[in-house]
């Protein structure tokens, strides 16, 4: 995974919502658990370039996300929980090859990697469709489609299964964990998803309560929740 902090803190406004994080992780798919307000998304986004540390050191994939976003971004891609968020372009098809725009690709390249991007997803047949008329499982498939149509090598995903029902939510893990080469950081309440990762992080109160096999840090969590 090639994730890590030494003292990172991040303050929002006034309020400190990481403090002194230091972490190395270096399992291809990591789980980040704990309660609303524990600091998860933060760390998500301080990972992904959109939110800046107020301090400490940071390196993602050998990379600054502060100093050097541009290469950061070429090589990581972010899903949320609302893909509304996400979804940007009049038609599925228009949205999904908006993501490859930085790539300059020629226009056959880019319309073939589209459409190959929207086989895989099940959304080829909907390519002419507008983007938001999807229902929610669909509009959070693009989402994917949007992300993984560039092959990052880490995907960082915030909830992603957050508003989808059992069949729609299994299909987005199918794809989030599926082979490939790309490496997942899962932010997520569903503590069934987080024990598939290889390691889990317990955020409380911006700190790293525990990290380690996902079974240990599950039951630590279950633990704080009956306190």
């Amino acid at each position: 995974m090639s994730i890590r902090l030494k003292a990172v803190s991040v303050r929002l406004g006034d309020v400190d919502a990481l403090q002194d994080i230091t972490l190395s992780l270096d399992a291809p798919t990591v789980a980040v658990i704990g309660e609303n307000g524990s600091g998860k998304s933060t760390f998500a986004r301080l990972l992904g370039g959109l939110a800046p540390r107020a301090s400490g050191d940071l390196r993602v994939l050998g990379l600054d996300p502060a100093r050097e976003a541009k290469q950061l971004r070429r090589r990581t891609a972010m899903l949320f929980s609302n893909p509304d968020a996400q979804i940007v372009m009049p038609t599925v098809a228009e949205d999904v090859a908006f993501s490859l725009r930085g790539d300059r690709l020629a226009p056959d390249e880019t319309r073939r990697r589209t459409m190959d991007a929207l086989e895989r997803f099940g959304l080829a047949d909907l390519a002419e469709r507008p983007s938001h008329d999807l229902s929610g499982g669909q509009k959070q498939l693009l989402a994917l489609c949007g992300a993984f149509v560039r092959d990052p090598d880490l995907v960082i995903a915030d909830e992603p299964t957050a508003y989808l029902d059992a069949r729609n939510a299994r299909t987005v893990a199918t794809h989030l964990f599926a082979p490939g080469g790309h490496r997942l950081v899962l932010v997520t309440h569903d503590l069934a998803l987080a024990a598939r990762c290889e390691v889990a992080v317990l955020f409380a109160a911006g700190r790293v309560a525990a990290v380690g096999e996902p079974d240990a840090v599950i039951a630590e969590y279950e633990g704080m929740l009956r306190c």
